[in-house]
Order: structure tokens, then sequence, then C-alpha cells
């Protein structure tokens, strides 16, 4: 074997320095990592609710409505809200008398409320109690009581009761403003009768919008909301009321982790002008108006995409005397920034009657100020307004659900129309019918009414032929009853 020159030798011994060097690293870094796998997390405590419960659940009450709804002998198969599924289905088929059906029927409901007063005063929600011919209330130690609807506003779904009671418990009012997004929150109620039920969640969002339902600025959560919780209280951690549970977004008809509940500011507000007035007085402009996107923002030269833009000025209307206009971009009310046209809703709507308000307006490139004096709505008398109709399913299984629009929403819609299509399916669907379209007569008669479309519908027989208006145009659509 030839001897290793000193340059190899010296190449040598450098490796070998390198791999102790680099395997004593190593073994530095392997303990480290190990420890940290085995680090035990640190443990978060979730809040604890007793307290709450215990203080404010004895001010939570369960309501039951009767309603008695009568009929003029109509064919069975006419009977609203009663498909061949419905275990009474075949019981009426078989029992009423010449396939008609009896004259006087009674329907119940539940849900929850909550007492704010010592001598039984009652916040709840209006669909609830809306049409209703009787009214009990149970508290938790079991006493009950029949109630008086003092006033009931169907637009913010907030009903006030009456009970004669003394030295009742009550709840504690919060102030919804301050909650904020991330929030633990509380709801009690009945859910399908369960009294007293406990759920928590989060808040998810604020000042959320729904079809149909512009004035509220709806409190979401993710707490679990299932029938019977409507009407009762929405609670923050310090045990305050911040908002009245109103009703939930689903598609099965159960609770799907979207939960609305209506502000407490805003309910107690419709609380206040229902003692003081019998009804809720708001404000009117007059105008129709959409939200503003970034393609108007560009269109109209404007920095951002907010406010209302205004597609429609009732003639002769508040904002026509103040000379607003088509085009017309409103940026502020009364001193307040509008990020979208449905704040611009809820602004009017608290606004009194009457009053002057001054708007921050955008026109042709430059802003300007106008002062408008509100007129009045359509006043929602308590108790006495008609409840909207909800998803009436049609005689003949047409798959049509139907709903008489306000005089305030035939005038948004420049229509003069009085059924709007909520949903459909089956033969209207396949025929061409969609969501949104206004029927304005079956076959050659005119329609104002559900009631008048089910007499129309029966009195064509077999084949149908509906009168839509949709875009702006209108077009006979011929429909034929499977039953038929």
């Amino acid at each position: 074997m030839r001897p290793m020159s000193m340059p190899a030798l010296a190449l040598f011994l450098t490796m070998i320095l390198l791999t102790f060097v680099r395997c004593d690293k190593q073994s530095s870094i392997e303990p480290k990592s190990a420890n940290a796998a085995t680090a035990v997390p640190a443990v978060v405590a979730l809040p604890n609710f007793t307290a709450l419960v215990k203080k404010e659940g004895p001010a939570v009450i369960n309501i039951s409505t009767t309603q008695k709804t009568r009929f003029r002998g109509a064919p069975f198969h006419d009977f609203p809200g009663l498909s061949p599924d419905d275990p009474f289905y075949e019981f009426f088929r078989r029992f009423a008398p010449g396939g008609q059906l009896p004259r006087e029927f009674r329907s119940q409901s539940l849900g929850s409320g909550f007492i704010i007063s010592r001598d039984g005063y009652i916040l709840t929600n209006a669909h609830l109690v809306e049409d209703a011919d009787e009214v009990t209330v149970r508290l938790t130690d079991k006493r009950e009581f029949k109630a008086k609807v003092v006033g009931a506003d169907k637009r913010s779904d907030v009903a006030v009761l009456k009970i004669s009671a003394t030295d009742l418990p009550i709840v504690s009012i919060g102030d919804s403003s301050k909650l904020e997004v991330g929030e633990w929150v509380v709801a009690i109620g009945s859910p399908f009768g369960f009294t007293n039920s406990v759920s928590q969640g989060i808040v998810s969002a604020k000042g959320r919008s729904l079809p149909g339902e512009k004035i509220v600025p709806f409190i979401q959560t993710d707490v679990p909301i299932n029938p019977g919780n409507s009407g009762g209280p929405l609670f923050n951690m310090n045990g305050e009321v911040v908002g009245v549970n109103s009703q939930i977004y689903s598609r099965s008809g159960g609770y799907m982790g979207l939960s609305f509940a209506i502000p407490i500011d805003l309910a107690m507000k419709v609380k206040d002008e229902l003692l003081k007035h019998g009804a809720v007085r708001r404000g009117r402009l007059g105008v129709s108006i959409q939200d503003v996107t970034q393609e108007h923002a560009k269109s109209f030269d404007l920095a951002k995409a907010s406010g209302a833009l205004i597609t429609w000025v009732e003639k002769e209307g508040p904002a026509d005397r103040a000379g607003l206009e088509i085009g017309d971009i409103i940026l502020k009310f009364d001193g307040k920034d509008l990020a979208s046209a449905d704040d611009l809703v809820r602004a009017v709507a608290e606004a009194a009657p009457g009053s002057s308000v001054k708007l921050q307006i955008w026109r042709n490139g430059t802003a300007r100020e106008v002062t408008v004096k509100l007129g009045e709505a359509e006043i929602d008398r308590a108790a006495q307004a008609e409840r909207p109709q909800a998803k009436a399913v049609e005689a003949g299984h047409l798959g049509l659900a139907l709903r008489e629009l306000s005089r305030d929403e035939r005038q948004e819609l420049h229509t003069d129309g009085f059924l709007e299509v909520e949903a459909v399916e089956g033969v209207a669907a396949e025929s061409g019918i969609r969501p949104g379209d206004i029927i304005i007569a079956v076959n050659s008669q005119r329609v104002s009414s559900i009631e008048q479309f089910r007499a129309a519908r029966a009195k064509a027989g077999k084949n149908v032929s509906l009168l839509v208006e949709r875009d702006g145009g209108r077009i006979f659509i011929p429909l034929k009853s499977k039953d038929g």
C-alpha cells in the first residue's frame, strides 16, 4: 500500500472532524424537538353561564297562542297548508261531511318572551301573536295568565303583551350597540315547548339585512335556535338582554348555524311607540334606491362604493319636493355616513314623520346638501294589521307559494299587481314561473288577494294561464294542474 501524501492526509482528517461536528449538532437539536412535541398546551377556560341563567331565567316565559280559522264549506283539497303527508289529511278526507272542511279550525303555536316590568309587560315577536284569538303566558313557577296584546309591529317583528300580575321577575336590558362580533351570547327560550332551555354561541355579524326585512339590522349568531325560541331573549355575558331572537336561516326547517335577533335598542324603541301611540310612526322619503357598486362609483366619479343610488322618485313626494332626482347618490343622512341602501332605509324609518333632515348627495361629480321634510309611512296599527301571507301553498298542487304585497312594496316595484311569487316547484316551475314574478290575473280575471286567486283558479278548471309581470313586461304563461 502506497503511503498517503501530506495533502491527502490533511483532507482526510478535516472530513472526519466535520462529520463529528455535524453529528454533535444533530444530537443537540433532536432532544429539543422531542421536548417541544411533548409540551402540554395551556388550558383555556370556557365561560360559565350558570349565574346568568339562575338570575335571568325566571323572567323568561313561554307563550302559547290559539287561532280560530273559519271556512265556508271549501272543498277539502283547497285547504291551505295541508299536504297528503299531513296526519290530518286522511282524517278530514274521510270524515268531513261531503268532502267539506269543518267550518272552524283551531291552530296553536308556541313561542317565548321575557318580562320587562314588574307589573306584567312582556316583549316578544309580533309574528307569534298577530291574529291570535287567545294568548297564554306560562311562567317558570308554572303560573299561567291570559295575556293582552298591547301592540304588535309586523315590520320590526316586535310585540308587547300585558298580564295582570305584580312583583314579577324582570330581565336586565343592555345596549346592543356595544355588542362586538365574536362576543359570547346566550339564548333562553322554549324550543319545541321545552321551557327555559339554554343555548350559547357567539355573535357572527352585526347589521345583517334579510329579504323583506330591511328596517331591522339583525344580530347574526351561531346560537342554536329552534321553533319555540322565537321571541325569547339573547343575553350578553353581563346578563343583559341585547336582542330578541326572531328567526333562523334554514333549508331544512331546523337549525343550521344561522340565527338572527332583533337588536334590543330597536325593540325598546318600538315598545315605547306601541305604548304611546298604539302603532309605530315612521318617516318616508318617497324614493326607490339600490346599493352603489364599484362600477356605479366609477361611472359617477365617486371615490368609493357607498351610499344609496336613487332609481325612482315619487311624484310630489318628500324627495321630489326637495329636488332629489333619479341618479342622485345619497351619501349622508343627518350627518351620518350611509354604507349601503339599507342604511338609508333604516335611517328614514327611525326618523320622525314631519321632521326635516339634511342629506348629502352626489350629483354630476360634486357633493351638495339638500334638506328634506319627511312624510309618514303607512301606519301599521297594533294587533289590527293583516299578517303577511307566508308561503301559502295553492290548491291543486300547482307548486306556487304566494305573498300579498303591501302598498309600499307595490310603489317600490312600480306595479299594480298584488301577488308576488315566493317560491315555485312542480308544474309552476316546469312551466316557467319564477320567484319574484307578480301575478296579475288568472286567465282573464284579475286577482288582488290570495283568496281571489284560489277562487279564480277553481273557476278556471284544469287549464290555467297566469298573466305575470316580470322585468317590466307582462306575459301569459299556461299551466296544467297534475290533478286535472
